[in-house]
């Protein structure tokens, strides 16, 4: 009889999202209606701003609120029940290294196209997320997601729901596979998290500067690098390893060939 398979555990700013998800569906807070401030969810749950500020952002993303600056953060829609269950088609046997290639050609892309439609309203949120990661490292703080915070915010960046719809769904796949789970947690290291906020200070400065290539080969190189961490730690003998994806798809001076 196979394993059951038990879900990751869930973040504290995804804990308090899906808790004011709920309320919101529950009719708390009516499309229109503004949200109690940061600090007042704060204090309820007993966590920092910016666990706070890192749950609204992923309601954000959703497209339940709207963040406006100086005003608030006001309901959007009502999210609809059957939205909490659709990682229940996701399967689990795609391969880490399928889900990463997957990231790699995607990504990349949208960087580029990223570089030509992000708002100063996008880069000061990449720029905040990247400051919230250095912060973290420095106090060996793991409870905040920020690396997927800042390929989400990537993502959106493009102004393309589509796009954003597409990355969302590529990290559902990998936060429900335990073949993902299982190799990833040796790249959370301090020196790996360093190494992927480096990566990522590269990308956004390729965005600011409105380079397009700039930005799509930071992005490749990011993931490149993330890659050969994970090929370092995995068994090439192993029944269920799919590294071997990657060398169908070489890169010769930035571009696929």
């Amino acid at each position: 009889m196979d394993k059951a398979v038990v879900p990751p555990e869930k973040k504290q700013y995804q804990e308090i999202g899906d808790d004011l998800r709920s309320q919101i569906i529950a009719g708390h807070y009516p499309v229109g209606s503004r949200l109690p401030p940061e600090r007042n969810i704060a204090e309820t749950y007993g966590v920092s701003r910016t666990i706070v500020r890192e749950a609204l952002l992923m309601l954000e993303l959703q497209g339940t609120v709207d963040i406006r600056q100086g005003s608030g953060v006001y309901v959007m829609r009502i999210p609809e029940e059957r939205d909490v269950e659709e990682d229940r088609f996701l399967s689990s046997d795609i391969g880490p290294f399928e889900m990463l290639q997957a990231r790699q050609l995607l990504e990349s892309n949208i960087a580029a196209f990223a570089a030509k439609m992000a708002t100063k309203a996008d880069i000061d949120n990449l720029k905040r997320i990247l400051e919230q990661e250095q912060r973290a490292i420095a106090i060996n703080d793991t409870s905040q997601d920020n690396q997927k915070m800042f390929h989400l915010v990537l993502a959106g960046a493009s102004q393309n729901q589509m796009l954003l719809a597409t990355v969302e769904s590529i990290w559902h796949h990998m936060d429900s596979s335990p073949l993902w789970q299982k190799l990833s947690v040796h790249i959370e290291s301090r020196a790996h998290r360093l190494k992927w906020l480096s990566d990522q200070q590269t990308i956004l400065a390729a965005l600011r500067r409105r380079d397009v290539m700039g930005s799509w080969q930071a992005m490749w190189q990011h993931l490149e690098n993330v890659k050969n961490s994970l090929l370092e730690l995995s068994d090439a003998d192993a029944p269920d390893f799919d590294g071997y994806l990657f060398e169908s798809v070489p890169i010769f001076q930035g571009k696929v060939l």
